[in-house]
């Protein structure tokens, strides 16, 4: 098996990517310009995140805005022992979730910015404290009075969607 190691990655921009394996990574990624999601696109969206739940990643805790996308997860490894890598679960996720709200609202073209912003928990930061920063984020930006009101929120605790009539999981 191989042993584990921090990787850094570039994408486009040259932003820095950074994934140290089996560390929780928190993820941000935004829509283009002043693109807002709808709904029922925060529900493919959320879709689409939960997708590889388990076979690619390992997520603890996701919320879809109507601009962005927070993801908190571990990159589970592969049947050889290698860590699924940052930019293919990314782009996965990012592509899957594109081609599905592009069709849902009859656009084309990119549905996220290029980047993402990406941070690397370590040892010294607490994974419930992240995790309460994403439950929170809905209610910051004034969306529910209670993280449990918003329905495009998931997190690993409760294993299934919160918020009142929160529609149904694609399978």
């Amino acid at each position: 098996m191989p042993t584990a190691a921090f990787r850094r990655y570039e994408y486009r921009r040259r932003l820095p990517h950074y994934q140290r394996d089996d560390r929780p990574l928190f993820v941000t990624f935004r829509t283009q310009e002043t693109l807002e999601l709808s709904p029922e696109a925060r529900t493919l969206a959320l879709q689409h995140c939960l997708r590889d739940h388990g076979k690619t990643i390992q997520i603890h805790a996701a919320v879809i805005m109507p601009d962005h996308v927070h993801l908190l997860f571990t990159a589970l490894r592969d049947g050889d022992g290698w860590t699924f890598a940052l930019p293919e679960i990314l782009r996965a996720i990012k592509g899957a979730s594109s081609r599905s709200i592009n069709k849902l609202s009859g656009r084309t073209g990119p549905v996220w910015q290029d980047e993402s912003f990406d941070h690397v928990l370590r040892g010294d930061e607490s994974l419930r404290e992240t995790i309460d920063y994403i439950r929170q984020n809905p209610v910051r930006k004034g969306l529910v009075e209670k993280p449990e009101d918003y329905p495009w929120l998931w997190t690993e605790a409760s294993n299934e969607q919160c918020g009142a009539g929160t529609p149904a999981r694609e399978n």
